[in-house]
């Protein structure tokens, strides 16, 4: 899940900038709103590298976090809580790109266990492939939706919060209640809560709203997790191939 805190707009558009400051609110001239939504792109794509690293590693270390799942999940929870304000703080220097790059680590170890079940699968390995695909078609879905419209989904905000909140409360919850059909409606619900937070915070970028691209890399990215990894579960419960 992840744990919400939005994006704070920075003075400067892009970081160690020098360049011109913007009034909080304004909208950004077309060229620097581009100059963001690149950035975010590439940072996007280098946090691929610790994500990947770290699930290798998650994979060969389950063992540590099914050893006590419950206890578990609430530290890597506060952990990506703490790490999330530890980037808002340091979204103008260097030190929030390293802790981005840390945050993404440990959430492809987090997913370790996760790929070790679907990969005792006979067909584990396309519905690993399948979650990535998916993934990425539901970025691209909404990413074009945002540039195309250019419309402003920041309304949407506290919609979205509130749901996180009651879903982060239920999944808890399932922890102790192990309900199958209530997990597969919480990610069900999950997919589609984090897929209107990445046109939330995509459409921030393209109009302006989000000035900051280490802040909008953060959000996107974890929108982005939370779609891969419940998706692989729904995809593991409804068409998992068992020896």
């Amino acid at each position: 899940m992840q744990p919400e805190l939005k994006p704070i707009p920075a003075n400067d558009q892009l970081l160690g900038s020098a360049g011109p400051r913007y009034a909080p609110g304004a909208e950004l001239p077309r060229l620097e709103a581009q100059k963001v939504l690149r950035n975010t792109y590439l940072l996007l794509a280098l946090t691929m590298v610790p994500t990947v690293i770290g699930a290798w590693i998650g994979m060969a270390t389950s063992g540590i976090i099914m050893a006590s799942p419950i206890i578990s999940t609430l530290v890597m929870l506060a952990a990506v809580i703490g790490l999330q304000f530890g980037i808002a703080a340091n979204r103008n220097s260097g030190i929030g790109v390293a802790l981005l790059l840390l945050m993404t680590g440990l959430l492809g170890w987090w997913l370790g266990p996760i790929l070790n079940v679907a990969l005792t699968m006979k067909n584990g390995m396309a519905l690993v492939g399948y979650a990535a695909v998916g993934t990425g078609a539901i970025f691209l879905t909404m990413g074009a939706i945002a540039s195309t419209t250019k419309r402003d989904f920041s309304f949407m905000g506290k919609f979205l919060f509130v749901g996180m909140i009651a879903l982060l409360v239920a999944m808890i919850a399932n922890m102790f209640l192990q309900i199958p059909a209530l997990a597969l409606t919480i990610s069900t619900l999950v997919i589609v809560v984090f897929s209107l937070f990445l046109l939330h915070d995509l459409s921030r970028i393209v109009t302006g709203g989000e000035t900051n691209y280490i802040m909008a890399t953060t959000g996107v990215y974890m929108s982005l997790f939370n779609i891969f990894a419940n998706l692989l579960h729904l995809l593991m419960a409804l068409g998992g191939e068992r020896d």
